[in-house]
C-alpha cells in the first residue's frame, strides 16, 4: 500500500500538534540539567530533577489516560498540555526556587500532559482509513525519532549559547501551542462505553499485560546498551567521543525500520513478528558485547534499531486489536508508562551492574533479561488465545463478552 493513504492534510496538522507536544518532553530531562548545573552540586540536582520529572510522566500517564473519555478527548489533552506548558514555564522563571518546589514544578510537568501523546495516537488512527493504520503509526514513530534526535542538540546549543533557562521557556511555548493546535484536529473518536462489556477500564487494561510486559522489555535492552555504551568504548580501548555516531546511527536506524514496517503489510500474526523482531534485536545487542570493532558496532547498532521500530509498533498494532476503542488511549498511555518505567529501571540496573561486572557482561545481562520478558510476554499473549480456541469449541458465551489479549486475527 505505501503511504499514500495518509498523505493528507489532516495527517499534517495532526504532525504539527504532535511535535509542538513531543519536542518539550524530548528536551526536558537534558533542559533541566542544564537549569541548575551552575548550582553547587546542580548536576546531582539536575538528575534529582530529571528523575521528578520521568516520575512524573510514569504516574500520570496511566492515572490521566484512563479518565479521558474517546469523544471528548480534546478537552483533557487541552487541559493536559496547558498545565504542563506552565510548568515548564514555571521551571524556567523560578530557576533560582528551592529545590522542592522545582522538583513539584518537575513532577507536574511530566505527569500532567503524559496522557497526550496516547490520546494523540489514538486520535490519528482516527483519521485514516483502517487499511492506513500501519502506515500511520509509521510515520509517527519516525516523527517521534526526529524528535528525539533534533531535542538534546537544541537544547544544548540554546543552554549554553544563550541561556539555560531559555530550552524550557521555549518547551513551555512549544506545549501551550500545541493547546490551539488541537483545535485543528477532531474533537475526538468514534467510541462507545458499552464497548467495554461492563467491564473496568482496568481489568481490561490487565488482560493487555503481556504487550506492556514486551513493549517495556524491547526498549530496556536497548535503553540499557545506551547506557554502557561509553563505558564499553573504553573497556575496548576505543575513544569515548565515538559514542555520539553510535546512537545517531541507532536512531537513524529506527526511522529506517519505522519507515520500511510502513511500506507493506508483513507476513504472520503481529505476535510472532514482534518475537521474531525482539530475538533479532537481542542478537544484535549481543553483538555490541562482542564484536570489537567500531565498524561492527555501528552496523550492529544500526540494525538493531531498525529491528526496534518493528517491535513498538507490531506492540502498538497489537494493543489496538487487544482493546476496544473507548480503551484505547488509556491502553497507549499505559505503553507509555511502562516504557518510561522499563527506561528508568534500566538505567538504574546500568549502574548497579557496572559496580561489579565489565561493560560488555552488563549489555549481555540486560539481553537476558530481557530475552525473558520478552518469552514471558509471548506465554501470556498465546495462553488466552488457547483458552479463547477451547472455550469456543465448548460453545462458552462469557468468551465473546470478555475477549482476551489477542482475540482477532492479525495475520
Amino acid at each position: 500500500m505505501g503511504y499514500s493513504a495518509v498523505r493528507s492534510w489532516g495527517v499534517v496538522r495532526w504532525g504539527f500538534v504532535a511535535v509542538g507536544a513531543r519536542m518539550p518532553v524530548a528536551a526536558a530531562p537534558l533542559a533541566l540539567v542544564f537549569l541548575v548545573r551552575e548550582r553547587p552540586g546542580g548536576y546531582v540536582l539536575g538528575a534529582a530533577l530529571a528523575a521528578a520529572y520521568v516520575v512524573g510522566e510514569i504516574v500520570g500517564a496511566p492515572v490521566l489516560g484512563m479518565r479521558i473519555r474517546a469523544e471528548r478527548a480534546r478537552g483533557a489533552m487541552a487541559v493536559g498540555l496547558g498545565v504542563g506548558g506552565l510548568a515548564f514555564a514555571g521551571l524556567g522563571v523560578l530557576h533560582g526556587a528551592h529545590p522542592l518546589a522545582l522538583g513539584a514544578c518537575a513532577f507536574v510537568a511530566g505527569a500532567a500532559p503524559a496522557a497526550a501523546p496516547g490520546a494523540l495516537r489514538a486520535l490519528l488512527t482516527s483519521i485514516v482509513p483502517e487499511a492506513a493504520v500501519a502506515q500511520a503509526l509509521a510515520v509517527e514513530s519516525m516523527l517521534t525519532f526526529a524528535v528525539w534526535a533534533v531535542a538534546p542538540a537544541a537544547v544544548t546549543g540554546l543552554a549554553l549559547g544563550v541561556s539555560p533557562v531559555l530550552p524550557l521557556l521555549l518547551g513551555g511555548l512549544l506545549m501551550t501551542a500545541s493547546v490551539a493546535g488541537l483545535w485543528m484536529l477532531p474533537a475526538g473518536w468514534r467510541a462507545d462505553a458499552d464497548d467495554r462489556g461492563g467491564e473496568s477500564m482496568v481489568r481490561i487494561l490487565a488482560r493487555a499485560w503481556p504487550l506492556f510486559v514486551t513493549g517495556a522489555a524491547s526498549l530496556s535492552m536497548l535503553a540499557l546498551a545506551e547506557l554502557v555504551l561509553p563505558a564499553l568504548l573504553e573497556q575496548r580501548g576505543i575513544d569515548v567521543g565515538w559514542a555520539g555516531p553510535l546512537l545517531v546511527a541507532l536512531a537513524v536506524g529506527s526511522a529506517v525500520g519505522s519507515f520500511v514496517y510502513g511500506l507493506r503489510r508483513w507476513p504472520g500474526r503481529l505476535r510472532t513478528q514482534s518475537m521474531v523482531l525482539m530475538f533479532g534485536v537481542s542478537g544484535c545487542l549481543a553483538l555490541v558485547a562482542l564484536l570489537p570493532g567500531v565498524a561492527w558496532l555501528f552496523v550492529a547498532l544500526a540494525v538493531a534499531g531498525v529491528l526496534q521500530a518493528g517491535v513498538m509498533l507490531t506492540r502498538n498494532l497489537s494493543l489496538r486489536e487487544a482493546l476496544p476503542p473507548s480503551a484505547l488511549a488509556a491502553g497507549y498511555s499505559v505503553m507509555y508508562a511502562a516504557v518510561g518505567a522499563g527506561y528508568a529501571a534500566s538505567g538504574s540496573l546500568a549502574g548497579g551492574l557496572l559496580s561489579v561486572v565489565s561493560p560488555s557482561t552488563a549489555i549481555l545481562s540486560g539481553v537476558g533479561l530481557g530475552l525473558v520478558l520478552t518469552l514471558v510476554g509471548v506465554a501470556g499473549e498465546v495462553k488466552p488465545a488457547a483458552a479463547e480456541d477451547g472455550a469456543a469449541g465448548s460453545g462458552g458465551r462469557d468468551v465473546a463478552e470478555r475477549p482476551p489479549v489477542g482475540r482477532r486475527r492479525d495475520s
